[in-house]
């Protein structure tokens, strides 16, 4: 397994390509898919793994935002992006799966293809449970395993190789990852040949999903 030191190392070194890296998402649907997700965002927003901050653009103004990231070299990025947006973001330095927030600070907890990278993806999501309100949302777009059969089990037999290359596991499955931390899903989508998924949840016991 990929250590969190060595994720650290690969994001520090990588943090000024990131976005470049990301345009060809981007243009195929996972810009849309950010503004239809961080548009329920509402209240006091906790983002964890901001990254560079490709989401600031999508919130609404009424949101008052804390951001986090393991890597400080993402954060002087999304720092610089907040500015140019004229937005007023708390960035702080953390680890997701040890955040230093009291319980049920926030009102909206975010996250975006962060349960590939880190190491305790379970662990990850209860910590954000734990800092979110009890009628509060967790907001989570995450790319994983593809419904698409033959696509999922080209993304099995290369997932050692990615996760070595780039710290991502790619082919975790998303929706099992909340049912596991005792999260109450809400709603739950698939996209983008199943790769990219969807999640709204609240902290609870899990349920039904609609």
């Amino acid at each position: 397994m990929t250590t969190k030191q060595e994720i650290l190392q690969r994001y520090e070194a990588f943090a000024r390509w990131y976005d470049l890296a990301e345009l060809l998402p981007e243009v195929l649907g996972l810009r849309s898919l950010r503004q239809r997700l961080l548009g329920r965002a509402s209240g006091a927003v906790l983002e964890v793994a901001v990254g560079t901050g490709r989401n600031l653009p999508y919130y609404p103004q009424s949101c008052q935002l804390t951001a986090v990231d393991l890597s400080p070299a993402m954060l002087t990025i999304a720092r610089k992006r907040a500015t140019k947006l004229g937005l007023p973001v708390s960035f702080e330095t953390m680890d997701v799966e040890k955040l230093a927030f009291p319980d049920q600070t926030f009102d909206t907890v975010v996250d975006t293809l962060g349960l590939c990278t880190f190491p305790d993806p379970v662990a990850a999501l209860r910590e954000m449970a734990r800092v979110c309100r009890p009628d509060g949302r967790l907001l989570l777009l995450e790319h994983g395993r593809s419904d698409r059969e033959m696509l999922g089990r080209w993304q099995d037999r290369r997932a050692d190789r990615h996760a070595k290359r780039l710290g991502c596991r790619w082919n975790r499955e998303p929706l099992d990852l909340v049912r596991q931390a005792g999260l109450k899903v809400l709603a739950a989508e698939q996209t983008l040949f199943g790769i990219f998924h969807l999640l709204e949840a609240t902290p609870g016991e899990p349920g039904p999903v609609t």
